[in-house]
């Protein structure tokens, strides 16, 4: 989940959070595991769109097996549609990383409502900025940075300064006609298309393959 430039929005019935300044547009639906079809609020702020419903599906079938037991990081995180799927359907641990503070608290209160709070952490922060501190492995990334600010590739290449498990999965969702530059031993696994965006599930390798 990222923040892409302003389009029209999809279709949704707004409501309000009962707070001043924060207005929800629709609610996020979590699609399958412990938390299923619960419906948590979404903010409005530019450009703020959970993954879709449909591509989410896709991504989590191809990722059932690797779930169970996952330390999971969820890059860009906004709504956190990503990590809280991945909560859901069983990982151990996930950490959402949001540089907007109310988005960021948002995500907090959803964690509340759905009693995850002990297994995941919000860290309000440039995502550049998170990955350049101390790396602690982790066996998914969800990796969905704005669309067309070049920031795909330096996030990737910096995923591999300790960031990643030796068998680590990493999801990269970017603008369609992007082809992302990606380490050499991540190998592409499945992808899927959904309107201006292109989701790539990659496996990472421990060396490079020829």
């Amino acid at each position: 989940m990222t923040r892409r430039p302003p389009r029209p929005r999809r279709s949704g019935r707004p409501a309000g959070d009962g707070r001043p300044g924060n207005k929800s547009t629709g609610r996020l639906r979590i699609i399958g595991g412990d938390y299923r079809r619960r419906l948590l609020p979404v903010l409005d702020s530019p450009g703020l769109r959970p993954t879709p419903d449909r591509v989410r599906e896709t991504l989590f079938n191809w990722l059932a097996a690797a779930l169970p037991g996952a330390r999971v990081l969820d890059l860009f995180a906004g709504t956190g549609a990503l990590g809280l799927e991945a909560l859901s359907r069983g990982a151990r641990e996930a950490v959402f990383v949001e540089r907007d503070a109310r988005v960021s608290a948002q995500l907090r209160e959803n964690l509340a409502t759905l009693g995850a709070e002990t297994r995941a952490r919000v860290v309000g922060a440039d995502a550049a900025s998170f990955l350049a501190g101390p790396a602690s492995p982790c066996s998914l990334v969800f990796l969905d940075p704005p669309f067309r600010m070049g920031l795909a590739a330096p996030c990737c290449a910096t995923l591999e300064a300790g960031w990643l498990e030796e068998n680590a999965w990493v999801y990269l969702e970017t603008e369609a006609e992007l082809t992302p530059e990606v380490p050499a031993n991540w190998q592409l696994h499945r992808e899927v298309r959904a309107g201006d965006s292109h989701g790539r599930l990659y496996r990472r390798a421990a060396t490079p393959q020829p």
